[in-house]
Order: C-alpha cells, then sequence, then structure tokens
C-alpha cells in the first residue's frame, strides 16, 4: 500500500492565507471535461489550487450523462464518500456493497488494501454528486473493505436559524468513518438566513455551495455567494450570516483538522 503522510495539507503558495475567513469564488478552481458524458468541478484535488486539505485528497462535483459512467476500477487505502445531488447513481464493488443512490442519500466505500467497483448511471437523466475521498487514519489500515449507504432520511437534523443542517459524518450520525473530520450538509430555503456553524477548537472549516446562490456576511461585508464557491474559515473568526437568495442555497461544511497557513511571524 502506497505510505502516504496522514493529515498532510498540500496548498497551491499564495493562494490561501492565515485569515480567519476567505471567500472564492467557483472559477478559482478547474471544471475539467475530459470525455463527453463528464463534467467535474474540482475545489479540493485534481488541478485545484487546494491540492489536500488534512488528509482530504479530493472534494468534487461530478456530472455524468445519462448511459455512462465509470465501469470497474481500484482503489487502495481510502475513505471514499458520495453525496448524492439530482438523478440516480448505481454502485457495485467487490465486497457484495451494491445500491441505487437517490437525491440526499450518502454512500461510505472503505478500500481497505484493495476494492474495484463501478459507478454507473444507466438511466435517462443525468446524474450529479459531490465525492469526498480521504486517506484513511492509519489505525484503520488492516480492516477489510466494505460498503455503506444511508438516505437522507437516516441523517440526524437540527435546526440552526432557517437552516435544516444534517449530520453526514461525525458527531451524531450513524455514518462509520475512517478518517479525522466532521462534514454536515445545510439547506437554506429561499429568502433564510443561517449564522455559519463555526469550527470547534482544532478544526477549520472548508465549506462548498452544492446549489443556489445567496450572500455571505462577515465584519460587516456582504459577499455574494454562488454554486461551487469556497469559504475557509478557523474558529476564532467573527460571527458570519448566510442568507440564501431566491432559489435557496445548499452547501456542504467540512470541519477538518487546521489546514490553513500559519500566520508569519512577527
Amino acid at each position: 500500500m502506497a505510505a502516504f503522510p496522514l493529515q498532510e495539507t498540500l496548498i497551491q503558495p499564495g493562494f490561501a492565507s492565515a485569515a480567519a475567513f476567505q471567500h472564492f469564488p467557483a472559477a478559482a478552481f478547474p471544471t475539467i471535461h475530459p470525455i463527453h458524458w463528464l463534467h467535474s468541478h474540482f475545489a479540493v484535488g485534481g488541478w485545484s489550487p487546494l491540492q489536500r486539505l488534512s488528509g482530504m485528497l479530493t472534494a468534487h462535483m461530478t456530472r455524468i450523462a445519462p448511459q455512462a459512467g465509470f465501469t470497474w476500477h481500484p482503489h487502495r487505502g481510502l475513505e471514499i464518500y458520495t453525496w448524492m445531488l439530482e438523478g440516480r447513481l448505481y454502485h457495485e464493488d467487490t465486497t457484495g456493497g451494491k445500491g441505487e443512490l437517490h437525491p440526499g442519500d450518502l454512500q461510505r466505500m472503505f478500500s481497505g488494501d484493495w476494492i474495484e467497483h463501478q459507478e454507473l448511471n444507466p438511466y435517462d437523466e443525468p446524474a450529479r454528486v459531490i465525492q469526498i475521498w480521504f486517506i484513511a487514519d492509519r489505525q484503520h489500515r488492516g480492516l477489510e473493505p466494505h460498503y455503506q449507504q444511508l438516505s437522507r432520511a437516516q441523517l440526524p437534523v437540527r435546526q440552526v436559524g432557517d437552516a435544516r443542517v444534517y449530520s453526514l459524518i461525525g458527531g451524531d450520525s450513524p455514518m462509520q468513518q475512517h478518517i479525522t473530520g466532521r462534514l454536515t450538509a445545510g439547506t437554506l430555503a429561499a429568502n433564510g438566513s443561517s449564522t455559519l456553524e463555526a469550527p470547534r477548537t482544532g478544526e477549520e472549516l472548508f465549506l462548498y455551495v452544492t446549489d443556489g446562490a445567496g450572500t455571505v456576511t462577515y465584519d460587516g461585508e456582504r459577499l455574494p455567494l454562488a454554486q461551487y464557491d469556497v469559504l475557509l474559515t478557523a474558529p476564532d473568526r467573527a460571527q458570519a450570516v448566510l442568507r440564501a437568495g431566491e432559489r435557496g442555497l445548499d452547501y456542504l461544511s467540512f470541519y477538518l483538522p487546521p489546514f490553513l497557513p500559519e500566520a508569519p511571524t512577527p
């Protein structure tokens, strides 16, 4: 198995700073179209300036055209999560794990030393997902590969202002994990507002807007938020407020071990 430094962060020099709050528009990250049936936006990993955040290798949107997809291919040393946004996707792997994903479903595949799987859209409508790859924590490396899938109805949800916030990974989520970090999914209806939940001590936040548009207000400044924009925040920041536009606002919040550059020594 390849030996990856756990929780390593790789960020293009000069792209992110030690600031407690940073906003990056979607265009700051690459969108690729390597084949006619596939479009992807890489916020983390791939050609993104955020190459790796505390052991998270990728966080990217992938849109798969009807009657297309990824046939059998291998992984090792990874825990891969898939959050379904629209359409349907069929998964099958060499452990016998299989399932059809619908919007709001969360899937986890732990590759162990070796797994092969396929991800297919054999249906008549496009499929769109956020896929997240983590390096598995070292203490879990000896586990056999396995698979888990939860529907939105199985995920704990709480109200934060006008937002409904689902626990996807960590906290009170029933999803198993073999990585260090927490993940929530927030959804704001049209014109709703919510306080952005700050990272805890020992965490920093990577937020990825998955749908809709709106604004974020921080330290008296209001900034536009659009699909696939990114926020990076530290725990010692002022309060930030999210407000949805007419189409609502959906976002994923990744609470990870610290990944922002250290502030220069005075």
